[in-house]
């Protein structure tokens, strides 16, 4: 499992959550590449909120592929992705690009980049993926997330886990047991 924290934070974020996930998965948590001037990291530069520069999230996708295939890739064939916010982008990114190389994603509170050329019809059949969002979380654009959802739900052919949870921009601690359970299943 690689986790892939949000905009401002770095690799120290979303750590913590490994010891509430199965014990069977194996753990990283990586850094985006970009400094903030006000502290933290981000994966990509972007026009707005939930809205990448192509070839920055590009970039971002080619850093996370580096670190996951690095020097003995066979060993971690199963990867899933744990992404929050741009680091949803990220991940989801990620599966769009190479949805073979992936073992699932856990998408959290962002929006994937639908306008990246790869997010056709059927791209993810089969994918395992656990998506969800805050019922008041306002943090990335409402037409970004109905737009995501509506993929994912309708047109990816993943095999979705859809959840809503009554929390803002963060995760929930029913959310963290309904991921370990989805986990445990696989």
């Amino acid at each position: 499992m690689v986790f892939l924290h949000g905009r401002g934070a770095d690799e120290n974020d979303l750590i913590d959550l490994a010891a509430e996930l199965p014990r069977s998965f194996a753990y990283a948590s990586i850094r985006g590449s970009l400094a903030l001037p006000e502290g933290g990291f981000r994966w990509f530069e972007d026009r707005g909120v939930g809205r990448p520069i192509g070839k920055s999230l590009d970039a971002a996708v080619a850093n996370v592929r580096a670190f996951v295939d690095g020097p003995d890739a066979r060993r971690y064939e199963r990867t899933y992705l744990f992404g929050f916010s741009a680091g949803m982008m990220t991940a989801g990114a990620l599966v769009l690009d190479d949805p073979q190389r992936f073992a699932g994603a856990i998408l959290l509170s962002g929006a994937l980049a639908l306008d990246s050329g790869n997010a056709t019809p059927g791209r993810l059949t089969g994918v395992p993926i656990f998506l969800a969002h805050g019922t008041s979380d306002t943090m990335i654009p409402a037409d970004l997330v109905a737009n995501t959802q509506r993929y994912l739900r309708e047109r990816s052919g993943a095999a979705l886990r859809a959840a809503t949870y009554p929390r803002d921009h963060s995760i929930a601690r029913r959310e963290i047991d309904d991921i370990a359970t989805w986990l445990a299943e696989r």
